[in-house]
């Protein structure tokens, strides 16, 4: 048996008599480098989407949080003032109340030395 007719046996193992001898294997579909790319492209678009919508929300928070926290600074003010108002006010009425000032006399107008 000769190079050639062995390989002509190889050939035609599963080959019947008038048929062709070539057989053609069907090959899985891939993607081409273009369409990766592409697609890489899309997901990366909508990576940056989602990100943006994440980052806008937080802010939006963010400028509840500051509108919150300057209302709370305002409204602490407001309360120390009418603490050292209500101090004052009561301040006066403790002194008229007093036992040292109930014992002072009060005196009159001494007329003018002309």
């Amino acid at each position: 048996m000769t190079y050639s007719s062995s390989l002509a046996m190889n050939r035609s193992r599963f080959v019947n008599r008038n048929q062709n001898s070539v057989s053609f294997k069907a090959q899985a579909k891939t993607l081409g480098p273009v369409s990766n790319t592409i697609i890489l492209v899309v997901l990366a678009c909508l990576l940056g989407m989602f990100y943006l919508a994440q980052v806008t929300k937080t802010n939006a928070f963010g400028y509840q949080i500051n509108n919150l926290q300057q209302t709370q600074a305002s409204l602490a003010q407001e309360h120390s003032d009418l603490e050292v108002q209500s101090a004052r006010l009561q301040s006066v009425t403790r002194i008229q109340n007093s036992s040292v000032a109930k014992a002072m006399t009060s005196l009159s107008p001494s007329t003018a030395i002309q």
